[in-house]
């Protein structure tokens, strides 16, 4: 079993597509926060059991789909890490610095 943390990051991002749903219906704005956090509380019991993110092919980061959300998250030593919640559409893009928005480098 793995502990599961959020980065600041990813409660924003979390937050950001809730006020977004929200803005057509509060009730499914708040269903979809239910959804993530259900969806979360399973990595913690099979922390391996979320898809490799094809962008990066590690088998450290992985990702679940909810909807057309992604959560992308990190797998650390007795930990999983949410990293962002991605809408499915959007690319991951590279920043100026070389390292792709909102993931960690090596």
């Amino acid at each position: 079993m793995a502990e599961v943390t959020w980065t600041p990051q990813a409660l924003e991002d979390l937050e950001s597509v809730a006020l977004f749903i929200a803005r057509d219906s509060p009730a499914m704005g708040a269903l979809f926060m239910e959804r993530a956090f259900e969806a979360v509380d399973r990595i913690g019991d099979f922390p391996e059991s979320g898809r490799i993110v094809p962008e990066f092919g590690r088998s450290d980061l992985r990702e679940i789909l909810l909807y057309s959300y992604r959560i992308i998250y990190r797998l650390l030593e007795n930990r999983a890490e949410i990293i962002t919640v991605h809408h499915g559409a959007r690319l991951l893009r590279e920043n100026r610095h070389g390292s792709r928005t909102g993931f960690p480098n090596e």
